[in-house]
Protein backbone atom coordinates (compact mmCIF):
# COMPACT_ATOMS: atom_id res chain seq x y z
CA UNK A 1 0.00 0.00 0.00
CA UNK A 2 2.81 2.41 0.98
CA UNK A 3 4.81 1.49 -2.11
CA UNK A 4 1.82 2.11 -4.30
CA UNK A 5 1.24 5.46 -2.65
CA UNK A 6 4.86 6.52 -3.15
CA UNK A 7 4.68 5.57 -6.79
CA UNK A 8 1.50 7.58 -7.23
CA UNK A 9 3.09 10.61 -5.57
CA UNK A 10 6.16 10.35 -7.79
CA UNK A 11 4.01 10.10 -10.88
CA UNK A 12 1.95 13.10 -9.77
CA UNK A 13 5.07 15.16 -9.10
CA UNK A 14 6.46 14.22 -12.49
CA UNK A 15 3.23 15.17 -14.22
CA UNK A 16 3.18 18.52 -12.41
CA UNK A 17 6.71 19.25 -13.62
CA UNK A 18 5.92 18.53 -17.26
CA UNK A 19 4.41 21.97 -18.07
CA UNK A 20 7.45 23.72 -16.56
CA UNK A 21 9.88 21.48 -18.46
CA UNK A 22 7.92 22.10 -21.63
CA UNK A 23 8.10 25.89 -21.14
CA UNK A 24 11.83 25.72 -20.40
CA UNK A 25 12.44 23.68 -23.53
CA UNK A 26 10.36 26.13 -25.55
CA UNK A 27 12.33 29.07 -24.18
CA UNK A 28 15.68 27.40 -24.86
CA UNK A 29 14.74 26.80 -28.50
CA UNK A 30 13.09 30.24 -28.93
CA UNK A 31 12.99 31.74 -31.47
CA UNK A 32 12.50 29.20 -34.25
CA UNK A 33 11.11 31.71 -36.77
CA UNK A 34 11.32 35.49 -37.39
CA UNK A 35 10.12 37.81 -34.62
CA UNK A 36 8.14 40.96 -35.39
CA UNK A 37 8.85 44.15 -33.42
CA UNK A 38 5.93 46.52 -33.97
CA UNK A 39 6.82 50.21 -33.64
CA UNK A 40 4.21 52.97 -33.48
CA UNK A 41 6.09 55.62 -35.45
CA UNK A 42 7.32 56.13 -39.02
CA UNK A 43 10.44 54.59 -40.50
CA UNK A 44 13.55 56.73 -40.13
CA UNK A 45 12.47 58.33 -36.85
CA UNK A 46 14.32 57.92 -33.57
CA UNK A 47 12.00 55.13 -32.38
CA UNK A 48 12.60 53.20 -35.59
CA UNK A 49 16.38 53.66 -35.32
CA UNK A 50 16.57 52.39 -31.72
CA UNK A 51 14.30 49.45 -32.58
CA UNK A 52 16.54 48.49 -35.50
CA UNK A 53 19.69 48.70 -33.41
CA UNK A 54 18.38 46.34 -30.75
CA UNK A 55 16.68 44.17 -33.38
CA UNK A 56 19.99 43.68 -35.21
CA UNK A 57 21.65 42.69 -31.93
CA UNK A 58 18.92 40.17 -31.09
CA UNK A 59 19.07 38.72 -34.61
CA UNK A 60 22.79 38.10 -34.23
CA UNK A 61 22.49 36.64 -30.73
CA UNK A 62 19.41 34.47 -31.21
CA UNK A 63 19.87 33.37 -34.81
CA UNK A 64 16.52 34.57 -36.15
CA UNK A 65 15.51 37.78 -37.87
CA UNK A 66 13.89 40.45 -35.69
CA UNK A 67 11.79 42.46 -38.14
CA UNK A 68 10.92 46.08 -37.32
CA UNK A 69 7.31 46.66 -38.40
CA UNK A 70 6.47 50.38 -38.35
CA UNK A 71 2.76 51.05 -37.83
CA UNK A 72 2.34 54.76 -37.10
CA UNK A 73 -0.92 56.29 -35.98
CA UNK A 74 -2.94 57.28 -32.91
CA UNK A 75 0.26 58.23 -31.04
CA UNK A 76 1.39 54.63 -30.87
CA UNK A 77 -1.97 53.11 -29.94
CA UNK A 78 -2.36 51.26 -33.25
CA UNK A 79 0.92 49.44 -32.70
CA UNK A 80 0.17 48.76 -29.03
CA UNK A 81 -3.26 47.29 -29.75
CA UNK A 82 -1.81 45.03 -32.46
CA UNK A 83 0.57 43.55 -29.90
CA UNK A 84 -2.07 43.28 -27.18
CA UNK A 85 -4.23 41.22 -29.59
CA UNK A 86 -1.34 39.03 -30.79
CA UNK A 87 -0.63 35.48 -29.65
CA UNK A 88 1.51 35.48 -26.46
CA UNK A 89 4.22 33.32 -27.98
CA UNK A 90 7.14 35.76 -28.15
CA UNK A 91 6.90 36.30 -31.91
CA UNK A 92 5.14 39.67 -31.74
CA UNK A 93 6.72 42.38 -29.59
CA UNK A 94 6.04 46.07 -29.06
CA UNK A 95 8.68 48.75 -29.23
CA UNK A 96 7.05 50.72 -26.42
CA UNK A 97 7.70 54.41 -25.86
CA UNK A 98 6.76 57.35 -23.67
CA UNK A 99 3.75 57.81 -25.97
CA UNK A 100 2.24 54.65 -24.50
CA UNK A 101 2.45 55.84 -20.89
CA UNK A 102 1.08 59.25 -21.88
CA UNK A 103 -1.80 57.64 -23.77
CA UNK A 104 -3.03 55.79 -20.69
CA UNK A 105 -4.40 59.10 -19.36
CA UNK A 106 -4.77 60.96 -22.63
CA UNK A 107 -6.97 58.25 -24.19
CA UNK A 108 -8.65 56.46 -21.28
CA UNK A 109 -11.32 54.95 -23.56
CA UNK A 110 -8.87 52.94 -25.68
CA UNK A 111 -9.80 49.35 -26.51
CA UNK A 112 -7.10 48.01 -24.22
CA UNK A 113 -5.35 48.81 -20.95
CA UNK A 114 -1.66 49.31 -21.64
CA UNK A 115 -0.35 48.46 -18.16
CA UNK A 116 -2.66 45.47 -17.68
CA UNK A 117 -2.54 44.01 -21.18
CA UNK A 118 1.20 43.97 -21.84
CA UNK A 119 4.16 42.22 -20.23
CA UNK A 120 7.30 44.35 -19.72
CA UNK A 121 10.35 42.73 -21.27
CA UNK A 122 13.26 45.19 -21.16
CA UNK A 123 14.16 48.83 -21.42
CA UNK A 124 16.17 49.83 -24.49
CA UNK A 125 17.26 53.44 -24.17
CA UNK A 126 16.30 56.97 -23.34
CA UNK A 127 17.06 60.31 -25.00
CA UNK A 128 16.79 63.72 -23.35
CA UNK A 129 14.60 66.43 -24.69
CA UNK A 130 16.20 69.86 -24.85
CA UNK A 131 14.58 73.12 -23.81
CA UNK A 132 15.36 75.06 -26.97
CA UNK A 133 14.68 78.76 -27.47
CA UNK A 134 14.93 81.10 -30.41
CA UNK A 135 18.12 83.15 -30.22
CA UNK A 136 16.08 86.34 -29.89
CA UNK A 137 14.77 85.26 -26.48
CA UNK A 138 16.65 87.31 -23.82
CA UNK A 139 17.42 84.33 -21.59
CA UNK A 140 20.82 82.66 -21.28
CA UNK A 141 19.71 80.00 -18.80
CA UNK A 142 16.56 78.48 -17.28
CA UNK A 143 16.51 80.90 -14.34
CA UNK A 144 16.56 83.83 -16.76
CA UNK A 145 13.80 82.23 -18.81
CA UNK A 146 11.56 81.66 -15.78
CA UNK A 147 11.99 85.29 -14.71
CA UNK A 148 11.29 86.50 -18.26
CA UNK A 149 8.20 84.28 -18.60
CA UNK A 150 6.82 85.42 -15.25
CA UNK A 151 7.21 89.06 -16.27
CA UNK A 152 5.43 88.32 -19.56
CA UNK A 153 2.63 85.89 -18.61
CA UNK A 154 0.85 84.33 -21.57
CA UNK A 155 3.03 86.17 -24.10
CA UNK A 156 5.47 83.35 -24.85
CA UNK A 157 4.52 80.58 -27.28
CA UNK A 158 5.62 76.98 -26.70
CA UNK A 159 5.70 74.78 -29.80
CA UNK A 160 5.22 71.01 -29.78
CA UNK A 161 4.86 68.24 -32.38
CA UNK A 162 1.23 67.85 -31.30
CA UNK A 163 -1.17 67.50 -28.39
CA UNK A 164 -0.06 64.83 -25.93
CA UNK A 165 3.37 64.29 -27.47
CA UNK A 166 6.47 63.96 -25.30
CA UNK A 167 7.47 67.53 -26.20
CA UNK A 168 4.05 68.83 -25.18
CA UNK A 169 3.82 67.11 -21.80
CA UNK A 170 7.47 67.90 -21.00
CA UNK A 171 6.66 71.56 -21.57
CA UNK A 172 3.52 71.32 -19.45
CA UNK A 173 5.55 69.67 -16.68
CA UNK A 174 7.92 72.64 -16.82
CA UNK A 175 5.02 75.09 -16.66
CA UNK A 176 3.57 73.22 -13.68
CA UNK A 177 6.82 72.97 -11.72
CA UNK A 178 8.23 76.41 -12.60
CA UNK A 179 4.92 78.24 -12.23
CA UNK A 180 5.01 79.96 -15.61
CA UNK A 181 2.29 80.66 -18.15
CA UNK A 182 3.00 79.98 -21.82
CA UNK A 183 0.68 79.44 -24.78
CA UNK A 184 0.90 75.95 -26.26
CA UNK A 185 1.06 75.86 -30.07
CA UNK A 186 0.68 72.29 -31.39
CA UNK A 187 1.97 71.35 -34.85
CA UNK A 188 1.55 68.29 -37.04
CA UNK A 189 5.00 66.91 -36.31
CA UNK A 190 8.33 68.11 -35.00
CA UNK A 191 9.73 69.43 -38.30
CA UNK A 192 7.20 72.26 -38.83
CA UNK A 193 7.45 73.18 -35.15
CA UNK A 194 11.23 73.48 -35.46
CA UNK A 195 10.87 75.61 -38.59
CA UNK A 196 8.69 78.11 -36.73
CA UNK A 197 11.03 78.07 -33.72
CA UNK A 198 13.97 78.87 -36.00
CA UNK A 199 11.92 81.66 -37.60
CA UNK A 200 10.96 83.19 -34.27
CA UNK A 201 7.22 82.64 -34.70
CA UNK A 202 7.31 80.64 -31.45
CA UNK A 203 9.84 81.15 -28.66
CA UNK A 204 10.46 77.79 -26.98
CA UNK A 205 10.20 74.08 -27.63
CA UNK A 206 11.03 70.87 -25.77
CA UNK A 207 12.57 68.80 -28.53
CA UNK A 208 14.32 65.37 -28.60
CA UNK A 209 18.06 66.00 -28.68
CA UNK A 210 18.77 64.12 -31.96
CA UNK A 211 16.31 66.34 -33.84
CA UNK A 212 17.80 69.68 -32.85
CA UNK A 213 21.43 69.16 -31.82
CA UNK A 214 22.86 70.46 -35.10
CA UNK A 215 20.94 73.74 -34.70
CA UNK A 216 22.58 74.24 -31.29
CA UNK A 217 26.02 73.52 -32.70
CA UNK A 218 25.40 75.98 -35.54
CA UNK A 219 24.19 78.69 -33.15
CA UNK A 220 20.74 78.83 -34.77
CA UNK A 221 18.97 77.83 -31.53
CA UNK A 222 19.95 78.17 -27.87
CA UNK A 223 19.83 75.12 -25.60
CA UNK A 224 18.90 76.12 -22.05
CA UNK A 225 18.69 72.66 -20.45
CA UNK A 226 18.35 68.95 -21.11
CA UNK A 227 15.36 67.33 -19.47
CA UNK A 228 16.97 64.15 -18.14
CA UNK A 229 18.24 63.92 -14.57
CA UNK A 230 21.87 64.07 -15.75
CA UNK A 231 23.63 66.15 -18.36
CA UNK A 232 24.02 64.73 -21.85
CA UNK A 233 27.40 63.60 -23.14
CA UNK A 234 26.44 65.17 -26.46
CA UNK A 235 25.89 68.61 -24.87
CA UNK A 236 28.07 68.52 -21.75
CA UNK A 237 28.03 72.30 -21.26
CA UNK A 238 24.22 72.38 -21.15
CA UNK A 239 22.84 71.91 -17.61
CA UNK A 240 20.05 69.52 -16.69
CA UNK A 241 16.66 71.03 -15.91
CA UNK A 242 16.93 69.65 -12.39
CA UNK A 243 19.76 72.08 -11.71
CA UNK A 244 17.16 74.86 -11.88
CA UNK A 245 13.84 73.12 -11.18
CA UNK A 246 14.35 70.52 -8.45
CA UNK A 247 12.92 67.12 -9.26
CA UNK A 248 12.21 67.81 -12.93
CA UNK A 249 12.82 64.87 -15.27
CA UNK A 250 11.42 63.95 -18.67
CA UNK A 251 12.75 61.90 -21.54
CA UNK A 252 11.89 60.10 -24.71
CA UNK A 253 12.47 56.39 -24.12
CA UNK A 254 11.95 53.02 -25.77
CA UNK A 255 11.63 49.47 -24.51
CA UNK A 256 10.29 46.05 -25.43
CA UNK A 257 6.93 44.66 -24.30
CA UNK A 258 5.05 41.47 -25.14
CA UNK A 259 1.42 40.32 -24.96
CA UNK A 260 0.36 39.78 -21.35
CA UNK A 261 0.46 35.97 -21.14
CA UNK A 262 3.85 35.50 -22.78
CA UNK A 263 5.81 32.94 -20.75
CA UNK A 264 8.25 34.21 -18.15
CA UNK A 265 10.95 31.98 -19.65
CA UNK A 266 10.74 33.70 -23.07
CA UNK A 267 10.60 37.14 -21.46
CA UNK A 268 13.68 36.36 -19.35
CA UNK A 269 15.55 35.06 -22.41
CA UNK A 270 14.82 38.25 -24.31
CA UNK A 271 15.67 40.43 -21.31
CA UNK A 272 19.03 38.72 -20.86
CA UNK A 273 19.98 39.25 -24.50
CA UNK A 274 18.78 42.86 -24.59
CA UNK A 275 20.81 43.68 -21.48
CA UNK A 276 23.85 42.00 -23.01
CA UNK A 277 23.44 44.29 -26.01
CA UNK A 278 23.06 47.40 -23.86
CA UNK A 279 26.34 46.52 -22.13
CA UNK A 280 28.18 45.99 -25.41
CA UNK A 281 30.68 48.85 -26.01
CA UNK A 282 29.90 49.12 -29.73
CA UNK A 283 26.14 49.32 -29.22
CA UNK A 284 26.58 51.76 -26.33
CA UNK A 285 28.58 54.00 -28.65
CA UNK A 286 25.84 53.84 -31.30
CA UNK A 287 23.36 54.93 -28.63
CA UNK A 288 25.67 57.74 -27.51
CA UNK A 289 25.98 58.96 -31.10
CA UNK A 290 22.19 59.40 -31.05
CA UNK A 291 22.30 61.19 -27.71
CA UNK A 292 20.88 58.15 -25.94
CA UNK A 293 21.74 56.12 -22.86
CA UNK A 294 20.91 52.43 -22.30
CA UNK A 295 18.10 51.38 -19.93
CA UNK A 296 19.39 48.15 -18.38
CA UNK A 297 17.28 46.23 -15.88
CA UNK A 298 15.00 43.29 -15.21
CA UNK A 299 11.46 42.92 -16.56
CA UNK A 300 10.16 43.83 -13.08
CA UNK A 301 12.26 46.99 -12.98
CA UNK A 302 11.03 48.01 -16.42
CA UNK A 303 7.47 47.34 -15.27
CA UNK A 304 7.94 49.64 -12.26
CA UNK A 305 9.32 52.30 -14.58
CA UNK A 306 6.25 52.04 -16.84
CA UNK A 307 3.93 52.45 -13.86
CA UNK A 308 5.84 55.43 -12.47
CA UNK A 309 6.00 57.13 -15.88
CA UNK A 310 2.27 56.61 -16.38
CA UNK A 311 1.48 58.13 -12.98
CA UNK A 312 3.73 61.14 -13.63
CA UNK A 313 2.11 62.01 -16.95
CA UNK A 314 -1.37 61.45 -15.52
CA UNK A 315 -0.73 64.28 -13.06
CA UNK A 316 0.55 66.58 -15.80
CA UNK A 317 -2.36 65.80 -18.14
CA UNK A 318 -4.83 66.55 -15.34
CA UNK A 319 -3.02 69.77 -14.38
CA UNK A 320 -2.89 71.04 -17.95
CA UNK A 321 -6.37 69.78 -18.80
CA UNK A 322 -5.07 68.10 -21.93
CA UNK A 323 -7.74 66.39 -24.02
CA UNK A 324 -7.31 63.79 -26.72
CA UNK A 325 -9.10 66.04 -29.22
Amino acid sequence: MNLCRRQILRLAAGAAALPLLSRLAQAESYPTRPVRMITGFPAGGTADVFARLIGQWLSQRLGQTFIVDDRPGASGNIAAEAVVRAAPDGYTLLTASVANTINVSLNPNANFNFLKDIAPVAGIGRVPLVMAVNVSVPAKNVADFIAYAKSNPGKLSMASPGVGTAGHVAGELFKMMAGVDMVHVPYHGGAPALIDLLGGRVQVMFDPLPDSIEYFRAGKLRALAVTTADRSQQLPAVPSMGEFVAGYEASAWWGLCAPKKTSAEIIDRLNTQVNAGLADPNLKQRFADLGGTPMLGSPAQFGKFLTADTEKWAKVIKFANIGSG
